[in-house]
């Protein structure tokens, strides 16, 4: 499969230049800002395209992981996991005294400091004067991964030193060692794994920020660098690598230097830690001088070799920085025409921004690659969860159907592993796994949690986000090419994997993982017999739309699924009532799970009350440092139950301790530093999407299904630009004179 360059036309940069103007690139609600104070606590973000990376750092020109997409490193006895590529983003200076990159971070020696994520134009902006051995030097740079050009990005450091003199740069291009020391994880028990972890002098304690807590397991993947080189005429970088055990990647550098330097010399620097151009030069205090680092890269199935990463990196050279930058940020600008737009709550307002940035930072176009479940960095290996299906794709459906679609093709891309795993359990149909690798789409769930392939619950998501691609779209040509199989499989799987209780006449689902994960190897979890029953009635609807035959199976088992509830009290049971609910667990209870917008399973005002109740009731008794997961799900729950209130207090809930500073990175707990959990910005997202507006896409299309809700202290909700079956509207959430929350549309 191969995934060529998209770049961005004229037409999106008109478009990008009406967002700008709608919004403009210093509205507050855009900027994220480090500053000195920070410097102790630093939790990295990064500047991604989708395809590729790089990591935030705090002088902006330290070496920084970069990643790329679903490329994997397959090493023996381990997991697959994401290969660090080549960090890119790196330049150093030295004024005369000491490398910047190598000098302690102290706000007397980078002073003036400020740090700014713009996440309108998608750029990094690190300035401050670097006082240090009686010389003084002004430093800005900027640094972008080109959402215009793919395969591009570029770095640019501006120096004004305070003297006349000597000094020295470098532009290196930094090659990582393969970490140590590897765990055979693919093959560990969990015990195995945390004598190993202890015995290395690790542990998986939580940790002071920014400490990753669990570095120690989710440790980045080994390119190896085949060949590599460089031109101190051209200025040019180039090498060519691969991941352990996976596919080709490359690279390629162009520098550009200022015209006025007196160049006193160029080397190429090679060892075994990086590839570098090495500078010395004259400068003249008060003058300003712009150096800017080119970067090309591609890997296997996307681009090209090093040859053809030069090309590009010189022709970007070419071009110029200012002209790269601005077409990046065009298209930036013409993403954010979609947007969510809170009046009345600054602060929510930033993070709806910060959780959009992060989606769409990690979204290509025309692919069939999901999303890793902490995007473009190592955490949780970079493996396709049911993360992808049930919280980013949905988040993304309304406001950017043609990113969201490479979700719902990666299924359909990866059937056959998923046909050969069903067989492997004694199934019918397509068994896709808990944890898929990006690229083959083969289980690659640790050997210590292989509890989860009882987490079956994944294929019915699969199945229900086909179908919500086609009610968003309805395209019918593709869902007869692509959804149907897809969600035809996944129908199949379940008339092999259900239980006939002849006794009581109705079907179940044995020996299962709840969402819940704790509970493990339950019979009839709620969540899964529900949305088992939810994906077999969708392809009995589309099979009929394909005119292809239906199982009659499909609509017995429908008919007949067991969803465990308890008449008494009028509500669901997390599972079969002969099933102890007392464990100490993230989330308390996985009854909130049965509102979600994915499923939204149909009940009695009365019952979802009472649902809820318990919910909450749970979280306090049996839960324990509470998944995010868990509590950006409240607000949608509320707003169902129309309690405005509650929604909104859900929501500021959900900015505490949750995003991690300068740049509101999410962490999957308060306590712990597992961050860039994708699903929790989607998740977050979806309180908006769905949540506040009642909207649900169902068989009678962008459904006002429930009563919209405003917080108290807000003026208005609005969706921008959302896309549902060739139509675009501006959706909005406002009082009407009597002060009640209405639902309005404006087709554009």
């Amino acid at each position: 499969m191969s995934f060529r360059n998209i770049s961005i036309t004229g037409l999106l940069l008109a478009a990008g230049a009406v967002a700008s103007t709608a919004h403009g690139a210093t509205d507050p609600s855009f900027l994220l800002a480090a500053s000195s104070d920070n410097f102790g606590s630093y939790f990295p973000s990064y500047l991604a395209n989708g395809y590729f990376s790089t990591m935030t750092s705090p002088r902006g020109t330290e070496p920084s992981r970069a990643y790329m997409v679903a490329f994997m490193d397959y090493g023996k006895g381990d997991i697959s996991r994401p290969a660090a590529i080549p960090g890119w983003s790196e330049i150093d200076y030295n004024p005369g005294g000491g490398w910047i990159n190598s000098t302690r971070l102290d706000k007397k020696i980078f002073a003036d400091y400020a740090q700014t994520l713009d996440m309108h134009d998608g750029t990094l902006t690190t300035s401050y004067r670097f006082d240090y051995a009686n010389k003084s030097t002004d430093v800005k740079v900027v640094t972008f991964v080109s959402q215009a050009d793919n395969h591009l990005a570029a770095t640019q450091i501006s120096i004004t030193p305070h003297f006349d003199g000597s000094v020295e740069l470098t532009f290196p291009i930094r090659l990582w060692s393969e970490h140590q020391p590897r765990f055979p994880i693919g093959s560990m028990t969990g015990d195995q794994m945390i004598a190993a972890v202890i015995a290395s002098g690790q542990n998986l304690d939580n940790k002071p920020i920014p400490t990753p807590d669990r570095a120690a397991v989710w440790y980045p993947g080994y390119t190896q660098v085949l060949s590599s080189d460089g031109d101190t005429k051209q200025l040019t970088l180039w090498l060519d690598g691969r991941a352990k055990e996976g596919l080709s990647m490359a690279e390629a550098a162009a520098v550009q230097l200022p015209s006025s330097l007196d160049i006193q010399s160029v080397k190429l620097d090679k060892t075994s830690d990086l590839l570098s151009l090495h500078i010395t030069a004259k400068v003249k205090s008060g003058t300003t001088y712009a150096f800017t680092k080119y970067l090309a890269a591609s890997r296997q199935d996307w681009g090209g070799a090093a040859k053809d990463d030069i090309a590009l990196a010189t022709q970007a050279r070419q071009t110029g920085f200012t002209t790269l930058l601005a077409r990046h940020q065009a298209a930036w600008h013409a993403l954010w025409q979609s947007d969510i737009v809170v009046d009345g709550d600054p602060q929510v307002q930033k993070a709806v921004h910060s959780d959009l940035y992060y989606l769409l930072s990690n979204t290509t176009v025309g692919t069939a690659w999901p999303m890793g479940a902490c995007a473009l960095t190592p955490n949780y290996a970079g493996h396709a969860f049911w993360d992808s299906d049930s919280w980013v794709f949905p988040a993304l459906l309304l406001l950017h159907p043609e990113r969201a679609k490479p979700i719902v093709m990666f299924r359909n891309r990866t059937m056959q592993p998923a046909r050969e795993r069903a067989l492997q359990y004694g199934a019918k149909g397509t068994m896709y796994p808990w944890e898929a690798d990006p690229q083959t789409g083969v289980d690659n769930t640790p050997h210590f949690a292989y509890g989860v392939y009882r987490e079956i619950h994944v294929n019915a998501d699969i199945a229900i986000a086909q179908w919500q691609y086609y009610l968003a779209s309805g395209d019918t040509a593709w869902l007869k090419q692509y959804g149907w199989p897809v969600i035809h499989d996944v129908a199949e799987f379940w008339t092999s994997r259900v239980t006939y209780n002849q006794a009581k006449d109705r079907y179940e689902i044995m020996h299962v993982t709840s969402p819940d994960e704790a509970y493990d190897d339950v019979p009839n979890d709620s969540f899964t017999n529900a949305a088992a029953r939810k994906a077999l009635l969708i392809a009995i609807e589309a099979a009929k739309l394909v005119g292809q035959p239906t199982n009659p199976k499909w609509s017995e088992i429908a008919s007949k699924m067991y969803i465990p509830f308890l008449e008494k009290e009028q509500r669901h049971l997390d599972f079969d009532e002969s099933v102890p609910h007392d464990k100490i667990t993230w989330m308390g209870s996985s009854l909130a799970w049965l509102m979600y917008p994915n499923l939204d399973l149909g009940m009695s005002d009365t019952v979802r009350r009472n649902d809820f109740d318990f919910q909450l009731h749970e979280l306090i008794v049996h839960g324990d440092d509470p998944n995010e997961m868990m509590m950006v799900m409240l607000a949608v729950g509320a707003s169902e139950l129309g309690d405005n209130k509650s929604a909104g207090d859900w929501i500021q809930r959900n900015l505490v301790g949750f995003l991690k500073a300068p740049f509101n990175v999410r962490t999957e707990t308060v306590a712990n530093n597992a961050g860039y959990i994708l699903a929790t910005s989607a998740g977050f997202v979806q309180s908006m999407v769905y949540g506040l507006t009642g909207l649900r896409i169902d068989d009678k299309g962008l459904d006002a299904a429930y009563a919209p809700q405003l917080p108290p202290s807000w003026k208005s909700l609005t969706l921008r630009h959302v896309s549902f079956q060739g139509k675009v509207y501006d959706i909005t959430v406002q009082r009407d004179a009597s002060g009640k929350a209405t639902l309005i549309r404006q087709p554009l």
